[in-house]
């Protein structure tokens, strides 16, 4: 007898083989069956027909900044109603694992665009533990949503090995600083953590009032101290995360030398961000797969870069988006927390200048960027460029106008890369890039990519339709959910007997345009803040965790998030290593 039948669907394995009808048996919250035959009904509680539907592994989430959320709202709905059921949490040097609420707020508030305030009470209501495998335990006392797994964040055991203050100050790590660290480090892996996150970006900047705008505390690293933390990860077969810096090519090549085994050691697996395709720099996409493979080739390395298979689409309330932290004259206004405040440095002379070098030399997206809300109607619709060319002013003028009129309640958007559709099915079908760079969880007010499995598969679908396909159903699933889970060493992303019965059931002729609608909720638990979000309830049927349906034609089962947890934090498996 089963526990649960999913039966008449297309089913995909997630390891690449052809999709096939089949029945899937559930028993215990595991595959116990995939079968050609119908499987026998009597005793089963309960029966999911996927007839005309896709039955695959449930989506892996290997980019999200959740640390927070998942204390506040441990069933992650934003992401599991579009079928997603594995999260990796603890990217780009953020957990919350070691340092103290108030640092950890400070680090995440600015840089992920989350209300510093609503981040500190949510660590001081919910922390309860004061080392790795006590938050592995505190994860799995509450009711989990989808399985979760974690990096350690450097600058979170940065700030806790050194104090937040000096590990933003100029001066190195001391021996004694670093043989803490390594040892906290080889504690979180112990306690299953999939390795290390670090970040050498210099755009990355503090919340609060304390430090504020100081840079993250990877930033502040040397390569010494970076080293005696690759060797443990080295060492113990996990994974390295990071973000280089933006500025040239070497701060890349020093994580390819890093990542390398050179025939004498073993090789570093090394996740990086991000394989885009901006607008201002077309030649990249192909540099980028050039150079990727040779260089893991020469070097016996294995380097890979994380990628956003859709288009890069950003939305701004007035000057508040976290890539303007990359400019000198934005970041300037951005240190600024009160709107009158910018808005008198907005207006200054001298600023104005700086901003124009910025925006000449850096930054001229805001010229076709679109005006989606103005308390001014007449600009709703319109671009910056063609406002400015109405009033014979430079475009950078006229954003800055706009924005000292109307601060936040101008709301604009505008897409900074892969915004070509061919170079994106190259870049989704390229071995040296992970599918995987959604930001979940953070920056609510300016993006939201929590359906981008989906939104591939759409892809996949509307090529194959064409008569142009870049790549197979299969081959989309299995990179979406078994390769991840392969190369991140994690149990999941298959859906074969004796598989977590992790899944969801996806009606194809729902994957339309509708994908990439735009859409806000609430946020109850951060302030009522109202986040973007993504909407896919055409095309997905259900999703299950542990075999249990926890999401049914666009409603969340009775007590989902907050009564039980069908979730569990899966900790690395050194089988996939």
């Amino acid at each position: 007898m089963f526990d649960l039948i999913i039966k008449g669907g297309r089913w995909f394995d997630g390891a690449g083989s052809p999709s096939a009808l089949r029945d899937l048996g559930v028993r215990a919250g595991r595959v116990a069956a995939v079968s050609a035959e119908p499987l026998p009904q009597a005793g089963c509680r309960r029966v999911l027909d996927a007839g005309g539907c896709w039955v695959l592994p449930g989506f892996l989430d290997v980019h999200t900044h959740y640390d927070i959320e998942v204390l506040l709202s441990p069933g992650l709905p934003e992401s599991v109603r579009h079928g997603v059921t594995t999260v990796v949490l603890g990217n780009c040097s953020l957990s919350a694992v070691y340092c103290a609420a108030d640092d950890a707020a400070d680090l995440f508030s600015r840089v992920e665009a989350l209300p510093h305030a609503a981040v500190l009470d949510a660590l001081k209501r919910h922390r309860s533990w004061s080392g790795a495998d006590e938050y592995v335990r505190a994860l799995l006392a509450r009711p989990l949503g989808p399985n979760v797994a974690a990096f350690l964040g450097h600058s979170d055991l940065r700030a806790y090995v050194m104090g937040l203050g000096r590990a933003v100050g100029a001066g190195p790590a001391s021996g004694q600083d670093l043989d803490r660290m390594t040892a906290l480090l080889d504690r979180a892996l112990d306690a299953g953590f999939l390795g290390l996150s670090t970040v050498t970006s210099t755009h990355c900047r503090l919340g609060g009032e304390r430090f504020r705008s100081a840079r993250l505390p990877s930033t502040f690293a040397g390569w010494r101290e970076y080293r005696a933390l690759h060797r443990v990860l080295r060492a113990r077969g996990r994974v390295l995360q990071s973000a280089p810096g933006t500025a040239g090519p070497w701060d890349s090549l020093l994580f390819f030398l890093a990542s390398a085994g050179l025939r004498v050691r073993p090789r570093l697996k090394t996740s990086l961000l991000a394989a885009l395709d901006p607008k201002t720099a077309p030649a990249l996409p192909a540099a980028l797969a050039r150079a990727t493979a040779p260089a893991n080739r020469l070097l016996g390395a294995e380097v890979r870069w994380q990628h956003l298979p859709v288009p890069y689409e950003l939305y701004a309330d007035g000057i508040d988006l976290a890539i303007f932290e990359e400019f000198g004259a934005t970041a300037a206004a951005l240190h600024l927390r009160q709107e009158a405040e910018r808005a008198r440095l907005l207006s200054r002379r001298a600023y104005r200048r700086w901003f124009r070098r910025d925006y000449d030399s850096r930054f001229r997206h805001l010229y076709d960027a679109e005006i989606v809300s103005c308390p001014d109607e007449g600009m709703v619709g319109r671009s910056f460029g063609e406002v400015a060319h109405a009033r014979g002013r430079h475009p950078a003028e006229t954003f800055l106008d706009l924005v000292v009129a109307h601060g936040s309640r101008l709301r604009w958007r505008t897409t900074i890369a892969n915004h070509r559709p061919h170079v994106l099915d190259r870049l989704a079908c390229d071995p040296a890039v992970h599918l995987g760079f959604a930001e979940s969880g953070a920056h609510l007010r300016n993006m939201a990519h929590y359906n981008v499995p989906l939104r591939l598969l759409q892809r996949v679908v509307a090529a194959q339709a064409a008569g142009r396909p870049f790549m197979t159903a299969e081959q989309a699933v299995h990179r979406l959910t078994g390769e991840l889970a392969g190369w991140f060493g994690l149990r999941a992303g298959t859906l074969r007997a004796g598989d977590r019965a992790d899944l969801v059931v996806v009606d194809p002729a729902g994957l339309d345009d509708r994908l990439a609608a735009y859409h806000e909720a609430p946020m109850p638990d951060f302030g009522g803040v109202r986040r973007m979000v993504n909407r896919s309830d055409a095309a997905v049927r259900a999703v299950c965790v542990a075999g249990e349906p926890v999401f049914e034609r666009g409603a969340f089962a009775a007590g989902y998030g907050s009564a039980r947890r069908t979730g569990t934090f899966l900790g690395a498996d050194r089988r996939c290593a």
